[in-house]
């Protein structure tokens, strides 16, 4: 499928929101100028013309638009030495394959000896890939007691974070860190200069340029490791404090890294000071969408944008978490969390979903990856609408990309099946994913629902939430399969119980909201029902399903006005789901309006034919098309509906009462006598039918036709009458038997015409 031009309504960037001058408050340099961690003085530092002015240079590690590939450890400073394949040793040993790919230039034999910092750099990065988290970060810390290199320190907080030290990381990424301006222009290493990599106020590493590039000496006594006092608050002589900074100030790495260790911690409000409100970054050079990402990798302004909309959503300030999602991902394509986000949490209707994404600037941002992307996001959009675009979309997939077995490609295929209510052909799919992948996040919800569905399989669904919890204790999937299972054994307050606790585990996850909503409607507890679900639209504004179930329980409880209000309020959402229609048409047959009513259940049943689902699932429109069609009197039409239901399930009580009442009214008794009597042999004891086949009973014996009483009509039977009453005068009678007063009375018996 081609790129899709993006449409007149395309997502802007909202404008940035005027930051604090600068101006009157003291030198960002200065530690204890401020305790505010706000990205404004770094951002005051990146935007500035004058690098003369500034005690910081302007290095690559402050610019968003690049990624984090030039810090991460794609090689030692330090080129590797050529080692000589030997028998003798471990194939894996003789591997010097670059697992980042990166070009390694031949060096001259002899050269390029590596120093005692060198060497441990290479075993924490080892120790990292390893994950010897231990090793990595032991090694770690003697690095930067010896160099004080922010880039070493950046690497030693990532692997405390990476052990759940977010407080520790924090403090490392927050101290201060000697900065020096260098004389002249330098090489970046790592994403910092290398003047601010090789010079610093604990010491310096004395390279011999014109030998074998050996470390030949480590100053240990030039100043002292800078202090850190009480609670992190740092000490410093007023004398160091113009040549210092912070490392959440010298890198965007770093501000982002810092902020991710205050949302592990919890501390929501102080890691979006970190962040800001709104990106800083929004208007700055080298930013935009239309700006690809300088080394190929992800922004880092796409990912803060993503954690900020992360926060927003942890502060309950929903409408703005969904702009930075959508900023997110409009700055970086690639940026697959902040798709995820905007998707699964629902946050746009299916509408602004397609316009969204088919909208985004792909070409502009990844030329050659430009299809595949778009491909991939579009097959993970909902399916109400663009069917056929989806189905080019999945097969494009599977021929030019040869994901015919992928999960993901699969997940597309199973979502469009359950959207059409083929619970069956839905569990063939998610069960072949499930056998690629042990657990797959997006299909789990799917396939529990079709086992829920089946009711043959309701046994595995028992056996499937019991290895889950097992397995993965702590992801709230496993419990939702758990109370999924209750649900299925009308055991409404466990599974309400086991739907709660997921909910709590990810407050995001809507199938279990929506299910803990059903526990309550399916209870008969009306009022709670339409309070749960109002709580799910509330925190899922693009999903119509919760107004859809909010109108339906308002219809059950007679509060019209009301119904009516959620049902427009999710048709406006999504007019294309053939449920809605059907309720629209239960409204609008409960205001009187026949024929209205049978046009929106003909165009539910239409939807719902082009979707080709169960038609079990729709017995009870076609139900309700019949049923209006013989309030307009039109008895041809009901009868032909309520035979289509009889036909998909042939044991349908409410079907074969209205068929026979149909028959009824078109004066067919004996036929509606014995409809009445079938729908009773499946209802027996339903009242209204057997007031109705009693009424067919007395209407058949006295008010009935002579053609329906004797064969042949009036005429028929008083020939009949006469003949028998010729027959029994004419009888010879025996002397003495017969007397005349017998005789006469016989003869009156017989005229009951």
């Amino acid at each position: 499928m081609a790129s899709t031009p993006p449409p007149i309504g395309s997502f802007a960037i909202p404008p940035a929101p005027r930051l604090p001058s600068t101006a009157t408050s003291r030198n960002r340099s200065s530690i204890g100028s401020s305790f505010s961690f706000g990205p404004h003085p770094m951002i005051s530092s990146f935007v500035g013309g004058d690098m003369s002015t500034s005690s910081i240079p302007r290095p690559l590690a402050l610019d968003p638009n690049r990624s984090m590939l030039p810090n991460s450890p794609r090689s030692s400073p330090r080129r590797h030495r050529r080692t000589k394949d030997s028998s003798s040793r471990h194939p894996l040993a003789n591997d010097t394959m670059d697992v980042f790919q990166d070009l390694e230039v031949e060096q001259e034999p002899g050269t390029g000896e590596w120093g005692m910092v060198d060497r441990m750099r290479l075993w924490r990065h080892d120790a990292l890939m390893q994950h010897l988290y231990e090793t990595a970060a032991f090694w770690g810390d003697k690095i930067l007691s010896w160099t004080n290199d922010p880039n070493d320190a950046f690497w030693l907080a990532q692997t405390y974070f990476m052990t759940h030290q977010y407080s520790r990381a924090e403090r490392l990424l927050t101290r201060p860190f000697p900065v020096t301006t260098p004389s002249s222009q330098s090489t970046p290493v790592n994403g910092f200069d290398q003047s601010m990599a090789s010079s610093s106020a604990m010491g310096k590493l004395s390279l011999d340029t014109k030998g074998k590039g050996k470390e030949t000496d480590v100053q240990h006594e030039l100043i002292h490791r800078l202090p850190m006092g009480p609670a992190g608050l740092i000490k410093l002589p007023e004398a160091l404090q113009e040549s210092v900074s912070k490392l959440v100030d010298m890198s965007v790495a770093c501000r982002y890294l810092a902020a991710q260790c205050q949302v592990r911690q919890g501390n929501w409000s102080d890691a979006l000071e970190i962040l800001g409100e709104a990106n800083p970054f929004r208007h700055s050079d080298g930013s935009g969408a239309s700006v690809p990402n300088v080394d190929g990798g992800i922004k880092v302004e796409a990912s803060m944008c993503h954690l900020r909309g992360i926060l927003m959503l942890k502060l309950n300030r929903g409408d703005q978490a969904k702009l930075c999602f959508m900023e997110s991902l409009t700055l970086d394509v690639k940026c697959y969390d902040a798709f995820s986000q905007l998707i699964s949490g629902e946050m746009m209707t299916p509408d602004e979903e397609w316009e969204f994404v088919q909208g985004l600037a792909y070409r502009e941002q990844t030329k050659e990856d430009a299809d595949f992307i778009q491909l991939m996001y579009t097959s993970r959009l909902r399916k109400h609408r663009h069917a056929e675009e989806h189905a080019l979309t999945r097969q494009r997939l599977v021929d030019d990309f040869k994901l015919h077995d992928n999960p993901d490609v699969l997940y597309s295929f199973a979502d469009a099946l359950f959207t059409q209510l083929r619970w069956a052909d839905c569990y063939m799919i998610t069960s072949r994913i499930l056998d690629l992948v042990a657990f797959h996040d997006a299909t789990m919800p799917l396939h529990i629902a079709c086992m829920y569905h089946l009711s043959h399989l309701h046994s595995k669904l028992f056996v499937l939430a019991h290895e889950l919890v097992d397995r993965e204790p702590e992801n709230p999937i496993s419990w939702y399969a758990v109370g999924v299972y209750y649900l299925s054994s009308n055991k409404w307050s466990q599974a309400r119980q086991y739907f709660s606790k997921t909910s709590l585990m990810d407050p995001r996850f809507g199938p279990a909201w929506i299910a803990f909503a059903h526990t309550f409607a399916m209870e008969g507890e009306h009022d709670h029902a339409v309070t749960a679900y109002s709580t799910c639209a509330r925190m899922f504004v693009g999903s119509h399903l919760p107004l859809l179930f909010v109108g339906m329980e308002q219809i059950v409880l007679s509060n019209h006005p009301l119904a009516d209000e959620a049902l427009n309020a999710a048709n406006a959402a999504c007019d294309t789901d053939p449920l809605l229609i059907n309720e629209l048409g239960v409204m609008t047959f409960t205001r009187g309006d026949f024929q209205r009513a049978a046009d929106l259940f003909r165009r539910s049943l239409d939807l719902a034919h082009v979707t080709q689902s169960s038609q079990k699932s729709w017995t009870t429109t076609y139900l309700n098309l019949g049923t209006c069609y013989r309030k307009l009197k039109n008895y041809e039409l009901a009868k032909t509906n309520y035979k289509r239901v009889l036909e998909i399930e042939p044991q349908h009580a409410q079907g074969l009462g209205f068929l026979a009442m149909v028959y009824h009214h078109l004066e067919d008794i004996d036929q509606a006598i014995v409809t009445y009597h079938e729908a009773l042999s499946v209802d027996p004891i339903n009242g209204h039918l057997i007031e109705l086949l009693n009424l067919a009973l007395e209407s058949n014996a006295a008010c009935g036709s002579w053609e329906k009483v004797y064969p042949g009509g009036e005429e028929a039977f008083r020939g009949m009458m006469a003949s028998l009453k010729i027959k029994f005068n004419e009888k010879p009678k025996k002397a003495g038997e017969a007397r005349t007063d017998d005789a006469s009375r016989s003869e009156d018996s017989m005229n009951v015409g």
